[in-house]
């Protein structure tokens, strides 16, 4: 993913979060991997297009022979899928030492979500932030209390009488039978 200096770009371990998130360790176990997989993709897409950040999460090939390979979901997120010899700790590493130099001068924002002990402190020695899966998780409540509140249509206000909560049709024919017209 090449990344906008504009925006942040938070990138996303992606089966740490899984194993570290109450309600996606339980999704993992008793549906499957893939869902729970699912899952964090669809509140990254809400969560990395409410900041504004460029979001990528990574998993590793998990024991399939394959290529690794790039999923664009919305123009904000995609999803890495490593090669069969690489994990996600060494592709996180790949991407902020390609960065190393946009980070040192401040030109980009790199934010690395893990909560593997040694992994952060490799990320932070390149320059970027760290956020351990659980303040990530924290983050996104947040966020999404914040979306929910912002998009809640607003009550305009009434009045304290019953009547003014009625709408205009059922206040006409009250004040018909009020004025005795049936």
């Amino acid at each position: 993913m090449p990344p906008s200096s504009t925006q942040p770009l938070l990138l996303v371990d992606g089966y740490n979060v899984i194993g570290s998130w109450f309600n996606l360790k339980k999704t993992r176990d008793r549906n499957e991997l893939a869902t729970a997989r699912r899952d964090l993709v669809e509140v990254l897409i809400n969560y990395s297009a409410f900041k504004g950040f460029n979001a990528q999460v990574v998993f590793d090939a998990h024991y399939q022979n394959t290529p690794g390979y790039q999923e664009a979901h919305t123009s904000h997120l995609s999803v890495y899928y490593t090669a069969f010899s690489q994990s996600a700790d060494t592709y996180i590493e790949k991407v902020c030492a390609s960065l190393a130099h946009q980070l040192q001068y401040r030109s980009q924002r790199l934010i690395v979500v893990t909560s593997d002990w040694a992994q952060q402190q490799t990320v932070i020695g390149y320059g970027a932030e760290w956020r351990s899966a659980q303040r990530l998780a924290g983050e996104v409540d947040i966020a999404t209390r914040r979306g929910k509140r912002k998009h809640r249509p607003q009550k305009q206000y009434q009045g304290r009488f019953l009547i003014n909560s009625l709408d205009a049709k059922a206040q006409q024919r009250l004040a018909q039978w009020r004025n005795g017209k049936r």
